[in-house]
């Protein structure tokens, strides 16, 4: 293990329960590499310095008496749109909110299985765009080319993980908020079924297009860290039966029948694929092919899938903005969405609600002809620090939805889909790809990206490291 760098989870599991490592010790590197590089990358809302630190100490006397669980001991993050019990829950506002009264289910599963919570992660305004920045903390960079947005609106999350700040953190996904950051930092992300992760205190958070995932450099330990965070609050209304997704790695997952869907779904605005973007999707689909899948180009019978989105997306905000302390602080972006979304919440959003229902219906017949689609994950590289920034709401979706015109529909559906690493444009910003499924289907999606990762080793590339003044070190 370098302390300049986190081991995996999975290896920093192994290593603290053979004795070769404490907890107290990850946990110091970790919160040190956090400091370090918050002045250039700016991962971090708020640190848990002190508590994490004595969650460190007992997790080292459990293991010194011979505890074991899944995580013990192993320092992670979480995004700051999930409660932890005594810090504030901002989700990327500004204005003075109060600290949690408890955990919400995710982050109170992660302590179950033993994990140290070292912090919460940046992330845009009520995660509504696809880059993490806002006057209440700054700008979050991405650590492959500091001048670049790491994503959104795990953006936080995804650039403390390809950094190697913490092994693994929770991100959550609404629109592609786990895949689009995991894309453009050279990441595993995984967007869970709906209900996977629990989002309570919320039983839907964002009417059911919002779930928790993880963001990880590899595929077993964004499995084992879904697993860990996995299950349901007794109120739950959506609860999939449980799996063991970490028991697909490695798995091999049969000759497939796969769809390569390039043609973005409908959109109100163009969307165009970056030429150099469907390259790398495409060589992604040639690999697939040479490991005995049979791939061709198809496209799932989307339709207007996107006018469901908008309700059910915009509500929710308006939800949020009614919470916010002081909504006058918000970006007017926001405003103007909730807006949108009180004229949208009442019929409009239950004609999406049970449009739902049909769409399950109409795609999931596509799965009777392939077993797994592969996309990409956004139709761009990752844009400049600041290009979003000051434009008009219009605007913003115009430059989002060309950006990132693939993601969203399967939080309309609420399936699982897994972003890997596609390789590289533009003088080496990352770009992914998605693998998609339909309900329940992590294990087959694991068992894929676990079989690429196993052929393409992209785990084994890292960031360069950065000097003080936030550049490339040569």
């Amino acid at each position: 293990m370098t302390p300049d760098r986190a081991a995996g989870l999975a290896e920093s599991r192994r290593a603290l329960a053979d004795g070769e490592v404490t907890s107290r010790a990850l946990t110091e590197q970790a919160l040190a590499r956090i400091e370090a590089t918050q002045p250039t990358l700016n991962t971090f809302r708020l640190l848990r310095a002190e508590a994490a630190l004595a969650e460190a100490d007992a997790a080292d006397r459990e293991l010194a008496a011979g505890g074991r669980r899944p995580l013990l001991g192993v320092p992670v993050a979480v995004k700051d749109d999930m409660d932890v019990a005594g810090e504030p829950t901002a989700f990327g506002c500004q204005g003075v909110f109060p600290p949690a009264a408890a955990d919400g289910e995710a982050v109170r599963r992660l302590r179950a299985a033993g994990a140290v919570i070292v912090g919460k992660t940046n992330t845009c305004e009520l995660g509504q765009w696809p880059f993490t920045e806002g006057p209440a903390f700054g700008e979050t960079r991405n650590p492959w080319h500091t001048e670049h947005t790491p994503g959104g609106s795990s953006g936080g999350s995804a650039a403390a993980v390809a950094a190697g700040l913490v092994p693994a953190a929770l991100g959550s996904d609404g629109a592609g908020s786990v895949r689009i950051p995991a894309s453009w930092t050279h990441l595993i992300g995984i967007k869970p079924q709906r209900g996977r992760i629990s989002t309570w205190p919320r039983g839907e958070s964002f009417h059911g297009i919002t779930v928790n995932g993880t963001l990880a450099r590899t595929v077993a330990d964004a499995a084992l860290l879904l697993d860990a965070a996995s299950g349901n609050h007794d109120r739950d209304p959506h609860r999939p039966a449980a799996l063991t997704v970490a028991d697909a790695v490695g798995r091999d997952p049969g000759r497939l029948r796969v769809a390569l869907s390039l043609k973005p779904p409908f959109t109100a605005v163009p969307a165009r694929l970056r030429p150099e973007v469907r390259a790398r999707v495409v060589e992604l689909a040639e690999t697939m092919a040479a490991l005995g899948h049979h791939v061709e180009e198809a496209d799932p019978p989307y339709g207007q899938i996107g006018l469901t989105f908008l309700p059910r997306a915009t509500a929710g905000i308006a939800e949020r903005v009614r919470e916010a302390p002081d909504p006058r602080l918000l970006d007017p972006r926001t405003r103007g969405a909730a807006r949108l979304g009180r004229l949208l919440g009442g019929p409009p959003l239950r004609a999406a609600r049970r449009a739902e229902a049909v769409l399950h219906r109409r795609i999931g017949t596509f799965f009777r002809s392939y077993d797994v689609i592969l996309a990409p994950t956004t139709a761009a590289p990752p844009p400049r620090i600041g290009a979003l920034k000051g434009l008009s709401g219009f605007a913003t979706d115009r430059a989002m939805i060309a950006a990132c015109p693939y993601a969203w529909p399967w939080n309309v559906l609420g399936w699982p889909g897994v972003n890997v690493p596609a390789g590289f444009v533009d003088g080496g910003l990352p770009v992914g790809a998605q693998l998609l499924g339909p309900a329940g289907s992590e294990l087959l999606l694991v068992s894929v990206a676990a079989q690429l990762e196993a052929e393409l080793r992209w785990h084994e590339r890292w960031p360069p490291r950065l000097t003080e003044a936030g550049t490339p070190a040569t």
